[in-house]
């Protein structure tokens, strides 16, 4: 155990799932990057009786769980280690929550980056069964891939069974993030699909056989850096979706937007019911330019959105506070 240090700082950044979201619940890989939207988490011991957590910005507040909810993952996180009776974290960043981009796994992660970086554990096998007790507490059995997007950062083809798998990128991507205005329960929809699949399992096993086979088109098209194909597995995996039942009308309106504007393909990302599309604008500055038309687009009608980078892998673990 390294010596406590007084204050320090956790990050971690949010995802887009370009391939594979609920089908990933069932075993098969996703396609998944972590973006430059950050979540940052400033711990310190001796701020009086704690352990106490602060989610700091009125996005943050109205996170995933209510605040029950998040004082309930916070003590799961922490365990039952007397060492965090002076604890304060304070958690901030730009991630929006309950829209897909992984926010509450960015949170978790960051936080235990702090919490390790004070004098307990920043190993990623520490940092990664904290954050996953955090996000058991909002999410019930989830998947694990935004903690890995969180934590590896680069893109990245995941399993329940592997975990996340390196993927090169062949070009850098400029992606579209268009938000529908409406908050996604990631609880709420993979239960959705849980009682479709003990209803129907015959479709939602075809679907799930369908998606994997898209991921494994989606890692050799990025590798390839052809974006032409990736975007109409884009396409292809949210006509899934769809079948699936956790796509909705704002959410056809947004990808049909993006691709009259140029975008390559699009499709909901994360759990559905609301929540964000992201459309593949291109590579370089074309893409980028397509990116602007389209947020320019989205913006026409009403919808807020945004152009968004992958970023490589955030530190391993915390670091002290300037």
């Amino acid at each position: 155990m390294t010596p406590a240090t007084a204050s320090t700082i956790g990050r971690a950044y949010g995802k887009l799932i370009l391939l594979g979201e609920h089908a990933v619940v069932f075993g098969s890989p996703a396609l998944v990057v972590a973006i430059d939207l950050e979540v940052r988490a400033a711990a310190r011991r001796g701020a009086g009786p704690g352990p106490r957590l602060a989610m700091l910005g009125a996005r943050h507040r109205a996170a995933e769980g209510g605040k029950d909810g998040i004082e309930k993952a916070f003590a799961a996180l922490l365990g039952t280690s007397e060492a965090f009776s002076d604890l304060s974290v304070e958690v901030t960043g730009e991630l929006p929550p309950g829209v897909g981009l992984g926010f509450s796994a960015a949170a978790g992660v960051a936080i235990a980056r702090a919490v390790g970086a004070l004098g307990d554990d920043v190993l990623q096998q520490r940092v990664r069964s904290r954050a996953m007790a955090w996000e058991q507490v909002f999410h019930g059995n989830p998947s694990g891939v935004d903690v890995a997007a969180a934590m590896s950062g680069g893109c990245s083809r995941f399993t329940r069974a592997e975990g996340a798998q390196p993927v090169a990128l062949g070009d850098p991507l400029s992606l579209c993030v268009g938000l529908s205005g409406t908050r996604s329960a990631t609880s709420a929809m993979v239960a959705q699909v849980a009682g479709l699949a003990d209803r129907e399992p015959e479709v939602v096993a075809r679907s799930v056989s369908r998606v994997a086979s898209i991921v494994d088109q989606g890692v050799m098209a990025v590798e390839q850096g052809d974006m032409t194909a990736l975007g109409a597995l884009m396409d292809q995996n949210q006509a899934v979706l769809s079948k699936l039942d956790v796509s909705t009308a704002t959410l056809v309106d947004l990808c049909r937007c993006a691709r009259g504007s140029g975008a390559l393909g699009a499709k909901l990302t994360g759990a559905g019911g609301g929540g964000a599309v992201v459309a593949l604008a291109g590579t370089g500055t074309e893409g980028r330019q397509v990116g602007e038309q389209v947020v320019a687009a989205w913006s026409e009608q009403g919808w807020e959105g945004f152009v968004t980078e992958i970023v490589q892998a955030p530190p391993v673990g915390g670091e002290a506070a300037p």
